[in-house]
């Protein structure tokens, strides 16, 4: 390739940026239910809405489509990427694996990792309880990556945040049912007393069930819990 072919094919630092933000928006409107399967939209609608251009949106619409959240229609422009159930269920089974693995390695290591700032979150009275559902959702993302990376592989965690990434909507979805949340708070708190104790079998115990329970929640996603959670204009 020449040196003049060469800078064409790479995209100027301003266009890459804009690209990354426009990927990052649209990112966020399908996790907070701005977007819902389904949806349609066109480039123009997206520019638009982010007052850019279309090149930069459209970089950051097909790394969407490449990643499994959007689909591109000929000539008919895009939509968001209906729900794979089979997908899910398999994401949280390789949760679950990553996240047993680290709280074995977790109870099993001769230093015990920091867990202050859990315990500060996690061991509170109900009156001191987060209700908000998003709040809460990403306290909740933050205490199962905070397990893992407390494990000490980066590799595990890497890995872990990826999939926590791919799931993520489905377990927003979670908690917008208030039940799901006092669960949560008092789910975690069993695990993190386990952990702390260094009782392996119960921690696992407890974390699979935790989880096991978060997955059977994803089955009882329906299209009208769906339209609910989308945020009133």
């Amino acid at each position: 390739m020449s040196r003049a072919l060469a800078k064409l094919a790479v995209p100027a630092p301003r266009e890459r940026s804009l690209a990354d933000s426009a990927y990052e928006q649209v990112k966020a409107s399908i996790f907070d239910f701005e977007l819902l399967p389904g949806d349609r939209f066109s480039e123009t609608d997206i520019a638009e809405r982010l007052k850019m251009s279309r090149t930069p949106v459209r970089d950051a619409l097909y790394r969407l489509e490449r990643e499994g959240y959007l689909q591109v229609h000929l000539r008919v422009g895009w939509s968001v990427r209906p729900f794979d159930f089979d997908q899910f269920e398999d994401f949280y089974d390789l949760r679950q694996i990553l996240e047993v693995a680290s709280v074995t390695r977790l109870c099993d290591a001769e230093e015990r990792a920091d867990l202050d700032a859990l315990k500060a979150t996690w061991l509170v009275p109900a009156a001191d309880r987060l209700t908000e559902p998003m709040k809460v959702a990403a306290l909740d993302e933050g205490f199962h990556m905070a397990l893992v990376e407390a494990a000490g592989n980066p590799e595990v965690a890497r890995c872990h945040r990826e999939v926590t990434e791919r799931i993520r909507v489905v377990r927003r979805l979670d908690f917008t049912q208030a039940y799901r949340i006092d669960k949560t708070y008092d789910e975690h708190a069993q695990i993190l007393r386990a952990v702390i104790r260094r009782r392996t079998d119960e921690a696992i115990r407890l974390l699979r069930s935790h989880i096991e329970a978060s997955k059977a929640e994803v089955r009882k996603i329906t299209l009208h819990r769906l339209y609910t959670a989308r945020p009133t204009k």
